[in-house]
């Protein structure tokens, strides 16, 4: 086994192990204050609320192209990807029209 191969399986572990810390340290962090988890619970349902608009206004449309090997591209999987890909630009132009705002407020106290 190579340096480099050792040092692939490390970083691996370390994002994996970091990840889960990520996640659940807040959670037991988040125990005490139970009033957070009612702010996250309601974060995490607006964020599937977004998304299920998007997955609903998606379309399913594959191209003969994509429905080949190697892509293999279902329908199903086509209106998922869809939906991620509108919730991402939804959330995106939600961002930036929170900063603007958040700017033009400032500007104007």
């Amino acid at each position: 086994m190579d340096t480099i191969d050792i040092f692939m399986f490390l970083s691996y572990g370390l994002i994996i192990g970091g990840s889960v810390l990520a996640v659940v340290m807040p959670l037991i962090k988040s125990l005490g204050d139970p009033s957070s988890l009612v702010k996250t619970g309601l974060s995490v349902l607006a964020l599937a609320v977004v998304f299920f608009i998007a997955y609903s206004i998606s379309d399913s449309e594959v191209l003969p192209k994509y429905a080949a090997e190697p892509f293999n591209l279902t329908p199903g999987l086509s209106k998922f990807v869809g939906g991620s890909l509108l919730t991402t630009y939804a959330l995106f132009i939600i961002a930036i029209v929170g900063i603007v705002v958040t700017e033009l407020n400032k500007a104007i106290k």
